[in-house]
């Protein structure tokens, strides 16, 4: 089989042997079988965004497999289905074709023949779905670019992981220091998906009952269930989704968590084995603090944003401004960012922050200086050679400097 990221495959069929022996054969193919025994039960997972194509059996009770197929293209055009016929069916075989199916296997088929064709739905699957994906993405512009702000590397980084995982469907963990925006970033990801049209469910974790949350799945059916704080999930509901993860969700999962879960499930605190099913694609979201280049950007942008939300002209935001700004250490990351922009928009307190940064031009700088060297010896997780080639430093007055502000390389390892 060529290599795919689209790799479901629906398998409907009234005889349960038949869908055994089916399932199996995908299974080894290392393809993703969902099972049905009747359209009734089929229907539920046919979706305008399905990863994967059908494979039905034509004669079924009730609804057969010519019913299900109208339904599937009333639903999405697009979905490759492809039937099963009885031996010596052809007239059966030419008007499901007539019809607008994929293709056609004549039972019993040999598994090479059936993988065949499969992997060519597959394919056209996969590319329908990536093109819709770009289309949505030039409509809508590119979620990104538009929603997260910084020039600095981390910042284009940061974005370039988001596009990366918004294409695929897997489980997504969120990280980050309290306060960098970490539902803001959740729902990028889904708006840069292809399911960006479907429901974003945002839910707290500490609040999330079993009950409740079998609710929120429902409620994000084809799109994204984002579980905010993921490391207050109560026990029950831990195991209750851990439960859900093991069958076909429905939707996508995004846990966001500004603990370490992997530390924490080391200890016991949190299900192991959830851990690991949220963790199969990390977005980490950089600190201010890693990142202080990006404080005038942010703040510009945050500042445009509460003027244009309160009806006020935007202030002017001077070099003055920006080096007090600079000269903090901002631990409530972009959102004690984003309440300065606010404040500073709406002209309270202004005189009195003024006077509580009222610092000389020189231990201005100096502070600047600080948070620029500390945020390079974290991006460089303490190799000081690397720190001082990023700020095109010589070695030696990198060092002096770090010895001025007591900085220690070390600390950073």
């Amino acid at each position: 089989m060529s290599q795919t990221t689209t790799t479901r495959v629906l398998i409907v069929d009234d005889d349960a042997a038949v869908r055994d022996a089916l399932s199996q054969t995908l299974d080894l193919a290392e393809l993703t079988p969902i099972t049905a025994g009747s359209f009734v039960e089929a229907k539920d997972h046919i979706l305008g965004d399905f990863a994967g194509v059908i494979l039905s059996d034509i004669r079924m009770p009730g609804r057969d497999g010519f019913y299900l197929l109208d339904y599937a293209h009333k639903i999405d055009p697009d979905l490759p289905v492809i039937l099963l016929t009885g031996e010596g069916d052809i007239p059966m075989a030419v008007s499901a074709m007539d019809r607008g199916a994929f293709g056609f296997l004549e039972k019993p088929c040999a598994s090479r023949d059936m993988l065949a064709v499969l992997d060519r739905a597959l394919h056209t699957r996969k590319l329908i779905l990536e093109n819709r994906r770009l289309k949505a993405q030039l409509e809508a512009g590119d979620p990104a670019a538009r929603l997260i702000f910084g020039s600095s590397a981390a910042s284009h980084d940061l974005r370039d992981r988001v596009r990366q995982v918004a294409r695929t469907t897997a489980e997504v963990l969120v990280t980050g220091a309290p306060g960098t925006g970490i539902p803001k970033v959740s729902e990028v990801i889904h708006m840069t998906s292809a399911q960006s049209r479907m429901p974003f469910v945002k839910r707290a974790a500490a609040s999330l009952t079993p009950e409740a949350l079998r609710e929120a799945v429902s409620d994000a059916k084809g799109g994204t269930l984002f579980i905010d704080e993921a490391a207050a999930l109560p026990k029950a509901t831990q195991f209750a989704l851990a439960d859900l993860l093991e069958g076909d969700l429905g939707a996508r999962l995004i846990a966001g968590s500004t603990e370490d879960l992997e530390r924490i499930s080391a200890k016991g605190a949190f299900h192991p084995d959830l851990f690991y099913r949220l963790d199969v694609m990390r977005v980490r979201i950089p600190a201010i603090a890693e990142r202080p280049e990006d404080i005038p950007v942010m703040f510009r942008q945050y500042a445009e944003q509460a003027a244009e939300q309160a009806g006020l002209p935007m202030p002017e935001v001077s070099p003055d401004v920006i080096a007090g700004l600079m000269a903090r250490d901002w631990p409530g990351n972009a959102r004690a960012l984003m309440s300065e922009a606010m404040r500073f928009v709406l002209g309270v307190d202004r005189a009195a922050e003024t006077s509580q940064t009222d610092l000389g031009l020189a231990d201005q700088m100096a502070r600047v200086e600080r948070s620029l060297l500390s945020a390079a010896l974290r991006r460089h997780s303490g190799q000081a050679s690397s720190a001082a080639s990023d700020l095109k430093l010589p070695r030696k007055t990198f060092y002096d400097k770090l010895a001025r502000y007591g900085l220690r390389p070390e600390d950073y390892r």
